[in-house]
């Protein structure tokens, strides 16, 4: 760690030192930062004003506390999402894993998924994702998507009741088919509009991600096409920390 040579030290020059640390490796993934009173003593600043400038890069997901007050450097491993990939062409889709699972497992990673299911009349956004009237049923599955234990995606898809009823849409499990469960029960995706938002987190996806303060999510919308008409909306919620997101196009 570098003295500052300005002796006008403020939190924001203090959260900046430590950002170039970290950018630049010198302040690896999960190492953890000097005390408050060491920084303080090397800066020579408060206390106070040494947690004010560690605050910032909390804030913005940098750095993250634990129990006992000692603070370390975020140490996610990211996950690349290839979404030109994802659900296309000859789907990795088994009797045991979905598309999705199956290229987190490719890569090494663990994957699991915890789902929920209902059927609720579909909302103004919900409606015209799928082509539908708002309030007409429709069949959601929610599931939280972990990798190695830990939460990665919250991804929930709609589907026209006529469409899901008594099909395994409607189990309340991990469900997987070879080709996908779509094509499986008649109606497959021929072709798939996607919708990236970056935004800032709802109070309850914080929670249910494990979202240290300051982290965006991005929200991907994939609305599925059969022949006629839509015949999936899928929404996913992907914190930006745990996130790579591919895109491989032809020009």
């Amino acid at each position: 760690m570098t003295q500052k040579a300005d002796s006008r030290v403020t939190a924001r020059s203090i959260a900046d030192d430590l950002r170039d640390q970290i950018r630049d490796g010198t302040l690896g993934p999960g190492a953890a930062l000097p005390t408050t009173r060491e920084l303080a003593e090397h800066y020579g600043v408060t206390m106070k004003t040494v947690s004010s400038g560690v605050d910032l890069l909390k804030a913005e997901g940098l750095v993250v506390g634990e129990r006992g007050g000692r603070r370390r450097v975020r140490s996610d491993r990211p996950i690349t999402w290839n979404l030109t990939r994802f659900e296309r062409g000859r789907r990795r889709d088994s009797a045991a894993m979905d598309d999705w699972s199956t290229a987190i497992k490719e890569a090494g990673r663990e994957p699991a998924q915890h789902v929920e299911v209902a059927t609720l009349p579909a909302s103004k956004e919900v409606a015209g994702w799928l082509g539908v009237e708002a309030g007409t049923d429709v069949v959601v599955r929610e599931r939280m998507r972990t990798v190695d234990g830990r939460p990665f995606q919250l991804s929930t898809s709609y589907f026209p009741a006529s469409i899901a009823a008594g099909t395994p849409l409607t189990e309340e499990r991990d469900v997987a088919m070879p080709g996908g469960i779509l094509n499986a029960i008649g109606h497959p995706q021929l072709r798939v509009r996607d919708e990236i938002t970056v935004r800032m987190p709802s109070p309850e996806e914080s929670e249910r991600l494990a979202l240290p303060p300051g982290t965006p999510v991005a929200q991907h919308v994939r609305v599925g096409f059969g022949e006629l008409a839509p015949v999936r909306a899928m929404v996913t919620i992907a914190p930006g920390d745990r996130h790579i997101l591919v895109y491989e196009l032809e020009v």
